[in-house]
């Protein structure tokens, strides 16, 4: 099996917005980075890859032979959380570890109690608790995730998990990534939306991008590296060196954008620096570009 997910012509028509023909994959054994701004339609994507919404046309095959997501066992292990109210506000950490044991046979309580404490949300055995109401947005997110991390599962999908996260918290949501692939040897997988990518950098092997409803660029980070450079140099060669780029900046003292690495001995000549992109960068070139192109 080499994708845990295979994402066939995927539409979803509203009335101001569709999400298009989408066509993308999630390689099996990694943490793959589903990234666009606001409104790229991410969360929509995911909603219609985990069942919460229905798809207008296409389809999406599940480790490698199973189409159906709302087949019990294909349910069963895919691990799911939304960025928003996940769980009823009035439940506490006790009123989840009840519902998830009830709701699915491969949820560990064990295990979550001891996420509880990593996440330093208290112990969900204790007589008093606070209910999800009184949480801060940032110790919300990390009880939703302490309740998926402690299911079994060989799929974990999470929109947004670190958008309300504070630095430290997205530090340890990487090595929880990390955790949960390697327990399985190369037989797990994550696929996870962001519009930042800046703290998510280290957990992310592929990378999806995305830009108004349409799949614009994906793969391996490593290899879009090697297919993209991120070159600056001095406001005196921006006009020569700008029909090289496919995304540009520039001020009055000097350039910076990215372009295709097969241009990299032309913009050279144009005395440039020509250096690998961080993820970071990539994604703002590739975005911006986009947005560039939609007008």
């Amino acid at each position: 099996m080499n994708n845990a997910i295979e994402i066939n012509g995927i539409t979803k028509k509203y009335k101001d917005f569709t999400l298009g023909g989408v066509q993308a994959v999630v390689p099996c054994g990694f943490a793959t980075a589903l990234i666009g701004a606001n409104g790229a339609g991410k969360t929509t994507l995911i909603d219609i890859l985990c069942g919460v919404t229905g798809k207008t046309g296409g389809k999406a095959v599940y480790f490698g032979d199973m189409t159906d997501i709302d087949d019990d066992k294909l349910r069963n292990r895919i691990s799911y959380c939304s960025s928003a109210n996940f769980f009823p506000m009035d439940w506490t950490l006790k009123k989840i570890a009840d519902s998830m044991e009830l709701g699915f046979d491969n949820f560990d309580r064990q295990r979550f109690a001891e996420l509880c404490r990593r996440f330093k949300l208290g112990d969900p055995t204790e007589k008093k608790q606070k209910k999800l109401m009184k949480l801060s947005d940032g110790n919300k997110m990390r009880t939703y995730l302490a309740a998926v991390l402690a299911r079994d599962t060989e799929l974990l999908v999470l929109d947004e998990p670190a958008s309300t996260l504070d630095p430290l918290a997205r530090d340890m949501l990487c090595d929880l990534f990390r955790e949960y692939l390697s327990e399985r040897d190369g037989e797990r997988s994550v696929l996870f939306s962001t519009h930042n990518i800046a703290d998510m950098e280290f957990a992310t092997d592929y990378a999806i991008f995305m830009s108004n409803g349409k799949v614009i660029e994906q793969g391996f980070v490593e290899d879009l590296k090697e297919k993209y450079i991120l070159v600056h140099g001095d406001a005196e060669n921006a006009d020569r060196a700008r029909p090289f780029m496919i995304s540009f900046s520039g001020g009055r003292t000097g350039f910076e954008g990215i372009a295709l690495a097969e241009n990299a001995d032309i913009l050279r000549t144009y005395d440039t620096a020509v250096e690998t992109p961080t993820l970071q960068q990539l994604s703002i070139g590739i975005l911006r570009k986009a947005e560039e192109d939609d007008k």
